[in-house]
């Protein structure tokens, strides 16, 4: 059995675009949504499960994290109740172990297709999108009940040639995949969303200011956004705080 975790973003895209060219059996294609990713990321995971179900693909099944009584909760909602932010602002990196890779293993566990294989002393291969450029993040992630492999480093494929193959299959990019108020943002990228998504700003000002910041100063971690805003109100896109930051790629 093969799967695909799908993150929604160009790599994921490239290994199941270059599992049809390559005659490979996908089982299951799982993505797990914080609740929180950007419109166009919705967007394009809606028009790409179409394109693989055409292209002899499963379609991508969405899975999310659940509170105790067993109902779908956000990222969103789980920072707004505890009074906090995500966890990569205070210096760890629990996000996608919580809200990616937990949600996923759930499903995986009582599914009865992956169940049955287990039951056979088999193992799930489980496909994940590092590419040729990422070869440094490579370890054996490998366990009991999954082989892990990364069919982009195997493929020789690089960002590059990701990006060339969703162009080669009539598809747009999908864009970058993560949370609208992911803490590891650019700063431009604070401005971006702002330009495109002010609802979603607003969200995440709303996120923020009703946190309890005891050890940090905003969703920046060292500073607040609301303050990158206020910055760019009273200075333009290229502000003193961009450039403190070091983060302004504009």
């Amino acid at each position: 059995m093969n799967i695909v975790s799908y993150g929604g973003g160009t790599n994921s895209t490239a290994v199941l675009i270059e599992c049809a060219n390559r005659g490979i059996k996908i089982d299951l294609t799982v993505f797990a949504d914080t609740g929180g990713e950007k419109p166009h990321t919705y967007e394009f995971r809606t028009e790409f499960s179409k394109w693989c179900v055409e292209h002899g693909l499963p379609p991508i099944t969405t899975v999310q994290t659940t509170n105790q009584h067993g109902t779908a909760i956000t990222l969103e909602q789980i920072c707004l109740n505890t009074k906090a932010l995500p966890s990569i602002a205070y210096g760890f990196k629990s996000c996608s172990e919580k809200h990616k890779i937990r949600p996923v293993n759930k499903f995986m566990n009582n599914w009865q297709p992956a169940k049955d294989v287990w039951a056979k002393g088999e193992k799930i291969t489980k496909f994940i999108g590092f590419d040729l450029d990422e070869a440094h993040r490579i370890k054996d992630y490998s366990d009991n009940k999954y082989n892990i492999e990364f069919p982009l480093v195997d493929w020789e494929m690089g960002r590059d040639e990701c990006v060339e193959t969703i162009s080669a299959a009539g598809l747009q990019q999908p864009g970058k995949s993560a949370c609208f108020f992911c803490p590891s943002s650019k700063v431009s990228e604070i401005h971006e969303l702002k330009a495109q998504y002010p609802k979603l700003m607003d969200r995440a000002l709303a996120m923020e200011s009703n946190a309890n910041l005891d050890t940090i100063k905003g969703l920046g971690r060292s500073y607040a956004w609301s303050e990158v805003l206020k910055q760019e109100d009273a200075f333009g896109y290229d502000s003193p705080i961009d450039l403190a930051c070091g983060c302004y790629d504009g």
